[in-house]
């Protein structure tokens, strides 16, 4: 018998530089190697402000009639075989009925394809859209969800960035947008509610977007995974309403507004009123891709109908009002934070921006320095503004118990007191 024999390195299965560099733009990379230098002996619970998922929290459950849903779905025994590529018929029926009920014209169940989450969502987008022929770009936020640049940037495709403006909460600086487009952009990305910024944009300047995209020949990519979860002056304006003005990629998913991220069920929608998706073969796309990618778990599409009719409008007030408490204990405690500084209230999703000035704070070199010592010294977990591509900012959640966060907060405040005194 003969015996496999490898010619020298053929085996070799360590990542490429390019592809280690794309894993450390992940949130979860960032936070792993933060958390690595804690004391794992420590008996201070940790206080992690640094995610994105507060479903560990009991006042954050989701509400019982999603459970419920998940079980009738399980116990019926109808959705145990291969879901179709772009998702059970019901589910994308009853999703762009649901999603119709904030926009000027009728969604219909083939402007809904379900994916693995919004992650998958920004995977299938970013590599259709880098499988046209010839040399492309995406015009990206920053600070923004940098999950965007890694599928970009792992199809080939090119990102450039345009500033949100911290003094003019987080708007987008489309001056900067139409200075950075050229024949070759195909789209921009606008997430709303804002991560990482906590902001909420106005009808009046998301209609600028829309122009904005039109006049440049481009579409518009709306994040939309924290819609409405909004809690300031400002109500959640769906970026599809601007639809037959420039068309939209609308990404969504059930795990924030639902409070249930890992059941992974998300959703690509073409709100697209004109046709120019279909004229330009981008639903075909998108088909062919879903076609030879994996599924949404099918039990969860088939619960996504219940789930989105029996849940009641209590279970989103109390979860938007805890959010509305949090934000405001954040708010108020940082104003009296040495070496913080924040620039605006949040207003919707579950984070907040804050700059640092590192001037004031000892022996603390940049703000990767910053979280890994929070970290160690006081068991709080803070996320650097480069995983966000904002140096020298931190993202804050303060979507977890208000204890905790309180807590949190003054230990926060501790460090920043401790590393603000001048060394003799």
């Amino acid at each position: 018998m003969s015996q496999l024999t490898p010619a020298p390195d053929a085996w070799n299965f360590a990542p490429d530089e390019a592809l280690l560099g794309l894993s450390a733009l992940s949130v979860r990379s960032v936070l792993g190697s933060i958390k690595a230098g804690m004391d794992p002996s420590s008996d201070r619970p940790v206080i992690p402000l640094g995610h994105g998922d507060p479903s560990a929290f009991p006042c954050f459950r989701t509400a019982p009639e999603a459970v419920e849903a998940v079980s009738a779905a399980l116990h019926s025994g109808k959705h145990n075989s291969y879901p179709t590529g772009v998702g059970l018929e019901p589910a994308r029926r009853s999703i762009a009925r649901h999603l119709s009920l904030d926009l000027p014209y009728e969604l219909s169940p083939d402007d809904v394809y379900l994916t693995s989450g919004c992650s998958q969502a920004i995977e299938i987008v970013c590599s259709v859209l880098a499988g046209r022929p010839g040399a492309h770009n995406i015009l990206l936020p920053r600070p923004g969800y940098l999950f965007y640049e890694a599928r970009a940037a792992f199809n080939g495709m090119e990102v450039r960035y345009f500033d949100l403006l911290p003094d003019s909460d987080w708007e987008a600086d489309l001056g900067a947008v139409e200075a950075l487009a050229d024949r070759n952009t195909v789209a921009m990305v606008l997430v709303n509610p804002g991560n990482p910024c906590g902001n909420v944009y106005s009808y009046d300047h998301l209609a600028k977007v829309a122009e904005t995209a039109t006049k440049l020949g481009i579409f518009v990519i709306a994040d939309e995974v924290y819609a409405h979860l909004t809690f300031g002056k400002n109500p959640f304006v769906p970026m599809g309403v601007f639809g037959s003005v420039a068309p939209v990629l609308t990404l969504g998913s059930v795990s924030k507004r639902w409070v249930v991220p890992g059941w992974r069920l998300g959703w690509i929608v073409t709100n697209d009123p004109n046709g120019v998706f279909r004229r330009t073969k981008l639903v075909e796309s998108i088909k062919s891709y879903l076609d030879i990618s994996c599924d949404p778990a099918t039990f969860v599409q088939g619960a996504i109908p219940e789930l989105l009719a029996n849940t009641k409008q209590e279970f989103f007030d109390k979860t938007v009002e805890i959010l509305r408490q949090t934000a405001d204990i954040c708010w108020e405690k940082l104003k009296g934070i040495s070496g913080i500084t924040c620039p605006s209230k949040p207003e919707g999703s579950m984070f907040v921006m804050v700059k640092l000035d590192l001037s004031c704070l000892q022996d603390i070199k940049d703000d990767m320095d910053f979280c890994c010592k929070l970290a160690k010294e006081e068991s709080v977990v803070v996320l650097p503004g480069c995983a966000v591509g904002y140096k020298n900012w931190v993202r804050i959640t303060f979507a977890i118990g208000p204890s905790s966060l309180e807590d949190g907060l003054d230990r926060l405040k501790s460090f920043c007191s401790r590393h603000s005194e001048t060394k003799k």
